[in-house]
């Protein structure tokens, strides 16, 4: 039987009536944190803060628009720009079928296949440059071929840039769009290659509209990592200006030479990292 509060309404037993309605409420309005918690908290606030804060009280406010219209620092913002767009690309033509294998195939090792495709999120990205060395330098297991077979030379050269910088940002996608393929009902493709649609057809035409929140959240990622990449790059690419220095190995050159101009440059990724949060918060950055 359902029981009676105090007003005459019945209250559900099974949701606890009232009395849990009102403290589910109060949980949500927030709890006073102890002293032992709250402080830790602050110390680690401030931890995160300071240094932003800190970068923008000493920025060279005055002789911004100067710095950012110099020929190297818009060199390096350009090359930057053009190689992070460049890297997206080929992201999203290699990895949302990755992603799509991932999540929507099963086959033996698919979890080892998986482990590999996330490493470059935890490789040191100077790692990741010796590598790319070894399978794609003029001595590499691949890259003499190609050296040899069409004359192409990967390292040192802008193409190299985005080389790199697509290797450590393609598993942001690819994780962002398996996320939204796992979430996604198969049943929609299944009913589309019943009406006798093929695999790719539906892919095209039902999957990939339903995944796209996912593809744009992934290629936001994937652009904004490698647009502030910088070990594998300078690894693999080299740092010369005009040609393979981006954003990042302006920023270190410049803090030996020119510590204003290095600051300029810090406040264009610091701008280009809040833009990328702000476009994500509907996605990661809301609480139910």
């Amino acid at each position: 039987m359902a029981a009676l509060d105090t007003s005459g309404a019945p209250a559900d037993t099974l949701t606890g009536g009232p009395r849990r309605r009102r403290v589910r409420a109060r949980s949500r309005g927030g709890a006073r944190a102890p002293l032992p918690l709250l402080l830790p908290a602050l110390v680690g606030l401030a931890f995160l803060l300071l240094p932003l804060i800190a970068l923008l009280v000493r920025a060279p406010w005055r002789s911004l628009p100067d710095q950012l219209t110099s020929t190297e620092v818009w060199g390096a913002l350009q090359l930057s720009l053009v190689s992070a767009t460049l890297a997206t690309a080929v992201s999203l033509v290699l990895g949302v079928p990755l992603a799509w294998l991932l999540a929507r195939t099963d086959f033996p090792g698919r979890g080892f296949v998986r482990a590999l495709v996330t490493l470059p999120l935890v490789l040191p990205p100077v790692v990741g440059g010796v590598a790319l060395l070894l399978a794609l330098g003029r001595n590499g297991i691949v890259g003499q071929w190609l050296d040899s077979a069409f004359g192409i030379t990967l390292p040192f050269t802008t193409a190299g840039v985005v080389v790199a910088e697509a290797f450590v940002a393609m598993p942001f996608l690819v994780i962002s769009v398996e996320g939204t393929l796992r979430a996604a009902d198969p049943r929609y493709e299944e009913a589309a290659t019943t009406l006798g649609a093929s695999r790719f057809t539906a892919f095209r035409r039902v999957t990939l509209p339903l995944i796209a929140p996912g593809v744009a959240a992934g290629s936001v990622l994937a652009w904004a990592r490698a647009l502030g990449e910088f070990g594998a790059t300078i690894t693999f690419a080299g740092n010369f200006p005009g040609r393979t220095q981006t954003m990042p190995l302006a920023v270190y050159l410049a803090l030996q030479n020119d510590p204003a101009a290095a600051i300029a440059l810090s406040l264009v990724l610091l701008a280009v990292s809040i833009a990328v949060l702000a476009g994500l918060r509907d996605r990661w950055m809301t609480t139910s």
